[in-house]
C-alpha cells in the first residue's frame, strides 16, 4: 500500500528537489499534495480529502511558523520536519515531530526519518545506529549523571532522566522527563562524547535528544 505524502514547503525548489528525491528512494511514497503556507495547511488537513500518512514541513512558512498548525488543528499524520535552523529542533520533537531535517536534506538522514515513521513513531535503535555509523565501535564508559548546582546545593542528576540538552544565549541546558531545567557548565561536544549513544542523539549543533523522548 502506497504511503500519502503531503509537503508543506514554501519555496518551489524545495518543493521539487524533495519529490524527487523520495521518488528516487522511495517509490512507495506518494505525494498528494503541497501546501505553502499556515493557512492552506490547516485548511487542507481539516477538508474530507485529507488522509495523508506522512508530512513533510517546513518550519518557517511563508505566512508564519509551522508549529501554529498544531494549535490550529490535529495533526494525526507523523511529522518530519525540515528547516535551514538548528534553533528549532527543541520545538519539533515537543510538537511531535518523527525526525528534523537540516537543508540541504542528505539522502541518509532521509532514510532514517522514513524508517522512524515506518516504525509507527519509535525509534529503531539498530538502524539509527547503523545510519550514524555506530555499530561496530568499542565500547566505552558513559556519563551516568551530572552533577548540578542548585543555588547552594550540588544534587546529582542521573542521565535517565535527561529529556533533552539544548544550547540558548550561550547557555547550556539539561531538561528532565518532568520539565526541570539546569544550567550545565559542559558544551554540547563534550557532552555528546560523553552520553550513551543507544540512549541519546544529537538532532542538531544545539540539541541533543534523548532516544526515549523521542519515541514517546
Amino acid at each position: 500500500m502506497a504511503t500519502k505524502v503531503l509537503i508543506v514547503e514554501d519555496e518551489i525548489m524545495a518543493q521539487k528537489s524533495l519529490i524527487r528525491v523520495l521518488a528516487q528512494h522511495f517509490p512507495d511514497m506518494t505525494v498528494v499534495a503541497t501546501t505553502t503556507s499556515v493557512k492552506s495547511t490547516v485548511d487542507y488537513l481539516k477538508s474530507p480529502e485529507n488522509n495523508v500518512d506522512v508530512i513533510f514541513m517546513d518550519v518557517e512558512l511563508s505566512d508564519g511558523v509551522c508549529f501554529e498548525i498544531f494549535r490550529q488543528t490535529e495533526v494525526k499524520a507523523k511529522v518530519i520536519m525540515t528547516t535551514a535552523y538548528d534553533s528549532y529542533a527543541v520545538k519539533a520533537f515537543e510538537a511531535g515531530s518523527i525526525d528534523y531535517l537540516l537543508k540541504p536534506v542528505d539522502s541518509a538522514a532521509l532514510k532514517r526519518a522514513v524508517a522512524r515513521c515506518r516504525t509507527n513513531g519509535g525509534v529503531d535503535i539498530e538502524a539509527l545506529m547503523k545510519a550514524l555509523g555506530g555499530i561496530g565501535a568499542p565500547r566505552k564508559e558513559y556519563k551516568e549523571r551530572y552533577i548540578i548546582r542548585i543555588n547552594d546545593r550540588i544534587v546529582p542528576l542521573e542521565t535517565t532522566n535527561i529529556a533533552y540538552i539544548y544550547s540558548e544565549d550561550k547557555n547550556n541546558y539539561l531538561v528532565t522527563f518532568e520539565g526541570k531545567k539546569y544550567i550545565i557548565d559542559s558544551s554540547l561536544d563534550v557532552i555528546a562524547d560523553e552520553l550513551n549513544p543507544e540512549q541519546f542523539f544529537r538532532i542538531s549543533r544545539s540539541c541533543i535528544i534523548a532516544m526515549k523522548a523521542i519515541g514517546s
